[in-house]
């Protein structure tokens, strides 16, 4: 029997298996800015996680539902290793591997992969840093007082 993908965008929320991929991408994408303390890190990703979920929700439906099919793919074990090459579940996944699957999406052969990292790339960074917490790490002040 095949088994069916399950949306990675239902009823306003991230999947589980969402949460965790942005998790992950936050982890591999943000490494070295994230807070060192493990719960400060866990803490930091789980406010990107909801911060992302809050930027899918103001979207299109169009874009969520395609957002949530792509959600569903990467989900999968089949999506996971053949568009990213990574073998290990997101959330067991060390952040050179991470890393590494990463640029591999980033500089891929296919289109479709680097549009892929484009799209998680710009979620992610926008929802962390769309949190005045994160502005320190690039060295933003804030805006000006008028």
């Amino acid at each position: 029997a095949v088994a069916l993908l399950q949306p990675g965008w239902q009823g306003g929320k991230l999947s589980t298996s969402a949460r965790e991929l942005f998790r992950a991408v936050g982890l591999g994408l943000l490494d070295t800015i994230l807070p060192g303390d493990a719960a400060a890190r866990a803490k930091a990703l789980d406010g990107l996680a909801d911060r992302v979920e809050a930027t899918i929700a103001g979207l299109p439906p169009a874009i969520q539902t395609e957002l949530s099919q792509l959600l569903a793919l990467l989900g999968s074990a089949a999506g996971r290793r053949g568009l990213v090459g990574l073998a290990a579940p997101w959330p067991d996944a060390s952040v050179a591997d991470l890393h590494g699957a990463f640029e591999s999406l980033r500089f891929g052969r296919l289109d479709a992969q680097r549009q892929i990292y484009r799209a998680l790339h710009e979620l992610t960074l926008g929802a962390y840093f769309a949190d005045a917490g994160t502005w320190s790490a690039m060295g933003y002040p804030g805006p000006r007082a008028l």
